[in-house]
């Protein structure tokens, strides 16, 4: 189910709103936000219902997992068996067709294994997951009960395309008092901010995917394409991901509002960077701040000199190019971007 889609904005859309309001304003908080969780299930379940499994255990093991992480005294042989878990199942569904093509040409032998969809959201719900994780670990403060960690993992506004959010953002919102209470003015500013990112998604982003498919179906099929052509179709899509992302961000964030929860932004006009520093600081905003708290920062950061610094760099921007897509396309996406970085550091 899309956020442009009809069935969205004029069923699920409502219904899921009036009935978390109805039951809020009525005093029953647990019931709302216990609606809002099945709410946003549903909405994951609407894309492949198979798959409504892999999210709800991946709940359950994570919060279980955290509890024992706390009361635990070998605390860090529980996290590695967490994050081992949850890279695991990332890497199964995210790349296992990836390494079995690859073994396959590098081995000249047909390695059988049936093409294996990739979950949706599973690269979201899995690294708020880990990050959950770490911070126990670190000693922060997360007694939630398992309702409000499932709201947490599962809240459909940010669930299929970000931005990735702490938990430490989330969870004390549904705790206050105040969402539970209809307030006009979350209800016209989260429709205003949706309706402009559904402008940015419909008729930007869709419009230029017109000029930018039929370049690159072109390419594929190694048909010479003119250099006008070639221009005109390398523009049009990067003008269709800029505002494919920036549409799907902003209706993040507008629904989120619809519901009192304030979501982090994470798109800031990246185009009109002066540097690759300050695009990495606007573009995919949550990712960069995950990747920088969660791997950078452990692996030494820029605290062991700077040979080592640029080796961190290059680590977690290789990561973060795998993390978009299984391929060696991304992974020298992430390469190119990290040498960009270090050479901007330089």
């Amino acid at each position: 189910m899309l956020f442009n889609s009809f069935i969205f904005i004029f069923i699920f859309l409502p219904v899921t709103l009036f009935f978390f309001h109805l039951a809020g304003k009525s005093g029953y908080k647990r019931i709302a936000i216990a609606w809002l969780v099945v709410a946003s299930l549903f909405f994951y379940g609407w894309w492949n219902i198979y798959y409504l499994w892999l999210i709800i255990i991946s709940i359950i093991f994570n919060y279980i997992v955290g509890v024992y992480l706390q009361k635990s005294i070998n605390k860090k042989f529980i996290l590695i068996f967490g994050i081992v878990a949850n890279l695991a199942l990332l890497l199964y569904y995210k790349y296992a067709n990836f390494f079995v093509e690859n073994l396959t040409i590098f081995f000249e032998n047909q390695i059988f294994i049936e093409n294996i969809a990739l979950p949706l959201a599973i690269s979201f719900f899995t690294f708020q997951q880990i990050g959950y994780l770490v911070d126990i670990k670190k000693g922060l403060k997360t007694n939630y009960s398992f309702l409000n960690y499932c709201i947490f993992v599962s809240f459909f506004p940010q669930l299929i395309a970000g931005p990735i959010v702490h938990h430490r953002q989330m969870v004390p919102q549904f705790i206050q008092d105040t969402i539970y209470k209809v307030r006009s003015k979350n209800l016209v500013i989260g429709f205003t901010i949706f309706t402009l990112g559904l402008f940015k998604k419909v008729l930007l982003a869709d419009n230029a995917a017109l000029y930018a498919d039929p370049t690159f179906s072109l390419a594929e099929t190694g048909i010479p394409i003119s250099f006008f052509d070639a221009w005109l179709g390398v523009l049009a899509y990067s003008f269709q991901l800029y505002f494919d992302f920036s549409g799907y961000s902003d209706m993040a964030v507008g629904l989120a509002r619809m519901f009192g929860i304030y979501l982090p932004i994470n798109f800031n006009s990246p185009y009109k960077s002066t540097s690759i520093i300050e695009f990495w600081r606007r573009w995919h905003i949550t990712l960069s701040s995950f990747l920088r708290d969660y791997l950078y920062i452990p692996l030494g950061g820029g605290r062991r000199g700077g040979g080592r610094k640029m080796l961190n760099i290059m680590i977690t921007m290789v990561i973060g190019g795998m993390w978009h897509g299984a391929g060696w396309l991304f992974l020298l996406w992430g390469g190119i971007h990290g040498l960009y970085l270090v050479i901007n550091h330089m």
